[in-house]
């Protein structure tokens, strides 16, 4: 795609007729009298749900009833029992709305990711969910097949010129909600890929949703699924949209973002809450009443600067019941409240969706369930002090051993962030892995590639390990066997790296030296900040990653976590 081509072609014609129908619509319609006294409105709310279409293993920690100082972890999720959790919220109150706030598709499990995620989208359709904001993931295949998401229809195959793929049951029809992005522009033409904001009226009062990402999504996401759009300020954006939508008489405003916070509480608390949510809500126009967030898997009930600020952590395994009441003669909300409700797998299964997921679950079962091998002991993704974990370490051999005899790699590195899962954990099972295992542990499927980088960029890369990531220990990149080196805790990002600690192979690697290094190709973009690698020679793209780790697994039946001796931590 370059600049001179239109983004999304067809796109304007799609958004034109959408605007014409409405128009006719609302011509035809005849709009009900307005309430005359206080109105009351139920926001039922997501964010994060990648996919899950059945409950995920992790579920959510929550404080421990028996003793606060520990958590438990409660079995919670899945669209099954969602379904039927907003079905009965719902009921509650005739004026209400259920919404989201971004990563709906993207990360997903297997049973959604074989079908392009069509999958999830259909289930939440079903649910009734009416606007979402989109994440960052939502980007994870380009803003064509966003849009796509949106309108429906099947994928491109990959490489033809004619024909197009369709693999799930029935052709797709795109979502039956609205995806918000206030804030993603097509550079080109200065318009927002999808709406800014979705309006509902209630009673005859209108209430807007504005939804959009973070603006640093280019910088986590692999660069072609963001080539051609601009990613706007977050508060910035949404103040400069309160005059349009006061324009139109409305007052009652509220945000879904893909950005958040981290607490310090449990699921319905906010004690101690930072992150960057907290500095775009202290920058909002007071017009805005509610602030839905996302993207830090977090679950919180806030108030921050007077306002309501909800996160229902992810999976589905929560949902924020938020209850307005609006002013008839002023038409804003007059008083916010919320409740984070645990979806505990005790609720009844929808049997709309467990026909959903029976269907896809005949069509990939032949891959999910095919044995690709068996491990020597659980590999778990938790890091030690030093930042590396066991999974860590067999992924970064896995690339590795990809790529050093076709490309002449000498190191691989993962990031943390792209390790989904433990694996092994799964009972009963005595350790074997299956295929759908290993894509639960990688499910982003990238490319491979390997790339020369100087000495001195390496350690400079190693160094921007530690740039806009506070928890350094959690998010520190994965080394393969023969690489090690030392960092210190006590010094400033930008000077961890111990001098002379590099070592490949048993020689210390001189600045001058030139290193064959492997990462996926998210990392290879610039993801995650680290910028160094956009400046690798020699650049050479081989197989995906779940590939090279399907195929390690294969090649080195009973793997068990090995020692934490490639990273050393000082202080």
């Amino acid at each position: 795609m370059t600049p001179a081509q239109p983004l999304f072609p067809g796109l304007r014609a799609f958004a034109a007729a959408a605007s014409t129908v409405a128009a006719l619509l609302a011509g035809c319609a005849t709009e009900p009298p307005r309430a005359t006294g206080p109105v009351a409105v139920r926001v039922l709310a997501i964010n994060d749900f990648h996919g899950n279409l059945k409950p995920s293993a992790s579920g959510i920690r929550i404080k421990d009833p028996a003793d606060p100082a520990k958590t438990v972890a409660v079995p919670a999720g899945g669209s099954e029992h969602l379904a039927t959790a907003i079905a009965q919220l719902r009921a509650k109150n005739p004026n209400h709305i259920f919404v989201a706030a971004g990563d709906l598709i993207g990360a997903t499990p297997l049973l959604s990711a074989l079908f392009r995620d069509e999958p999830t989208i259909e289930s939440l359709s079903l649910m009734g969910l009416e606007a979402s904001a989109v994440g960052n993931h939502e980007f994870d295949k380009g803003a064509d097949e966003l849009v796509r998401m949106q309108r429906g229809g099947c994928a491109q195959t990959a490489g033809a010129t004619t024909g197009e793929a369709c693999k799930g049951p029935q052709p797709f029809k795109g979502a039956g909600f609205r995806y918000l992005a206030a804030s993603t522009v097509v550079s080109a033409t200065g318009q927002t890929l999808l709406p800014a904001y979705h309006v509902k009226r209630f009673q005859g009062i209108p209430v807007a949703f504005i939804g959009l990402t973070l603006k640093d999504t280019p910088t986590i996401v692999v660069p072609d699924g963001v080539r051609g759009l601009t990613f706007r300020d977050e508060a910035e954006t949404v103040n400069a949209l309160v005059p349009e939508l006061r324009k139109q008489g409305i007052e009652a405003i509220v945000l879904l973002i893909h950005e958040g916070g981290v607490p310090a509480g449990d699921y319905n608390e906010c004690p101690g809450i930072s992150g960057p949510i907290v500095n775009i809500v202290n920058k909002l126009d007071k017009a805005v009443d509610v602030v839905i967030s996302g993207h830090t898997h977090r679950a919180y009930n806030c108030r921050i600067d007077g306002r309501l600020v909800t996160s229902a952590d992810k999976f589905g395994t929560v949902v924020s019941e938020i209850d307005l009441v609006l002013d008839p003669k002023t038409g804003d909300v007059t008083s916010a409240k919320a409740d984070n409700l645990i979806v505990r797998t005790t609720f009844a299964k929808d049997p709309r969706q467990t026909a959903l997921i029976e269907t896809y679950e005949r069509l990939v079962a032949p891959l999910a369930k095919r044995v690709v091998g068996r491990i020597g002991a659980p590999l778990l993704r938790a890091p030690a002090p030093s930042g590396e974990s066991p999974l860590g370490q067999v992924i970064a051999d896995a690339q590795l051993a990809a790529t050093a005899r076709e490309f002449g790699a000498q190191v691989a590195l993962m990031n943390p962030g792209g390790i989904r899962t433990d694996l092994g954990t799964r009972p009963g099972d005595d350790l074997q892995v299956r295929y759908e295992d290993l894509f639960a542990v990688q499910p982003f499927y990238n490319n491979l590639v390997t790339m020369t980088l100087s000495g001195a960029q390496l350690a400079q890369l190693l160094e921007q390990q530690w740039l806009n990531q506070p928890t350094a220990a959690g998010r520190v990149l994965q080394v393969s066997r023969g690489f090690t080196y030392t960092w210190d805790a006590s010094k400033p990002p930008g000077q961890r790296i111990v001098a002379g600690s590099m070592v490949l192979n048993g020689a210390p690697v001189a600045p001058e030296a030139g290193v064959r290094v492997t990462v996926n190709s998210f990392l290879a973009g610039g993801g995650d900040n680290f910028s160094v690698l956009r400046q690798g020679k020699e650049v050479r793209t081989g197989m995906m990653d779940i590939d090279a780790f399907e195929q390690f697994v294969k090649a080195h039946p009973g793997l068990a976590p090995g020692p934490a001796a490639r990273v050393t931590r000082q202080n």
